[in-house]
């Protein structure tokens, strides 16, 4: 498939069905590309589909499944959109660590395909807010789905949740007062079902 070019090609691009429950279109949304008159457009639109497809099937549709919907608040950046994003200090990481991130249409220096979207887990919400505990929906994952790397934010708990082949599995959170790195070489291992008991007991 080439770069859409038209309405129509567009309109075609983002009714690509990359699971039961997501299309391309829900994760092309960018207030940097709307704001600076980007286009946030693949480039390789058959890479995008099939690193979107691996993140929806493997990681969203699931999660979805367990805990209900999911809110998309940020995915795909094209590289235009992510280099301007860095440069302007707009929560962007520069291009070369977004390759096969956020940016879906980019292999990553090992030639490694992936994809990134920052989501909300809605009935997630309410028992963050009132206890802080983040880290019950990071073990959740780490323990039920073949993620490469999470990273937390303060703001309802949103997270990157982020799928690429030769996964390392690693959460990291920007939530004080536990900055930094959950996953270690005494923790990453076996199961985790105690951290996340609480959640499951209260939210189903």
């Amino acid at each position: 498939m080439r770069q859409p070019k038209s309405v129509k090609s567009l309109e075609d691009l983002g009714r690509v069905r990359l699971s039961k429950n997501f299309f391309l279109r829900d994760f092309l949304y960018s207030e940097i590309a709307v704001m600076h008159g980007f286009q946030n457009i693949p480039n390789d639109p058959d890479l995008a589909i099939a690193a979107g497809k691996a993140l929806c099937e493997t990681l969203l549709e699931p999660l979805q499944a367990r805990f209900g919907k999911i809110s998309i608040r940020s995915a795909y950046r094209s590289s235009e959109v992510n280099h301007f994003g860095n440069v302007h200090k707009l929560n962007c990481g520069r291009n070369e660590t977004n390759f096969a991130g956020h940016i879906w249409d980019r292999r990553d220096a090992e030639g490694r395909m992936g994809a990134t979207a920052c989501i909300v887990v809605n009935r997630f919400v309410p028992y963050y807010e009132r206890t802080g505990d983040w880290e019950a929906m990071a073990w959740w994952v780490h323990d039920h789905l073949p993620y490469h790397d999470m990273e937390f934010f303060p703001r309802y708990a949103a997270f990157n949740l982020q799928w690429r082949e030769e996964p390392e599995r690693r959460i990291y959170s920007f939530i004080p007062p536990r900055r930094g790195r959950l996953t270690e070489p005494d923790n990453w291992g076996g199961r985790h079902d105690a951290a996340y008991a609480a959640m499951l007991a209260e939210i189903g």
